[in-house]
């Protein structure tokens, strides 16, 4: 009886200890910012994404994580929480109706949009996730330009 006992208290007690220990993947936090909006109307929605060719995504179907946040004094930004390691992109809509998608007057969005590492879009100068995306392996604080056509 007392081998019995002894037994499965070694193994819960291994159990246990197994569960602390460091085979968990280490997550990261990223907190995208944005300035200089041209007003304070609506929110501005924050997609991430984390596969190649997710981006271009006019319609927000590709994306990995989406959250939208208030603006303030023509600012907004947001933290996305336990990421893992990994490349990333950040596409960025100021949804001034709130209506979650891209609003387009004949070709051009009405909206500001803007991209990770990009600070212009043309026709020359699409946005695709090649070039957009970055290395996620650390927390990370980056920027994006908000661009009004």
């Amino acid at each position: 009886m007392k081998a019995t006992i002894f037994i499965i208290l070694t193994v819960g007690l291994c159990f246990f200890l197994c569960s602390f220990s460091g085979n968990r993947a280490e997550t990261y936090t990223l907190t995208v910012k944005v300035e200089k909006l041209q007003n304070s109307k609506g929110v501005v929605q924050f997609a991430l994404y984390n596969k190649d060719g997710s981006i271009p995504d006019e319609d927000y179907r590709n994306y990995y994580r989406l959250e939208k946040a208030k603006i303030g004094n023509g600012k907004a930004e947001i933290t996305f929480k336990n990421l893992p390691k990994g490349k990333y992109a950040v596409n960025i809509l100021h949804d001034e109706n709130n209506n979650g998608k891209i609003d387009k007057g004949l070709l051009l969005p009405k909206e500001g949009i803007g991209f990770s590492n990009y600070q212009s879009i043309g026709l020359k100068n699409r946005p695709n996730f090649s070039k957009a995306s970055f290395e996620l392996n650390t927390d990370k604080t980056i920027s994006v330009r908000i661009i009004y056509m």
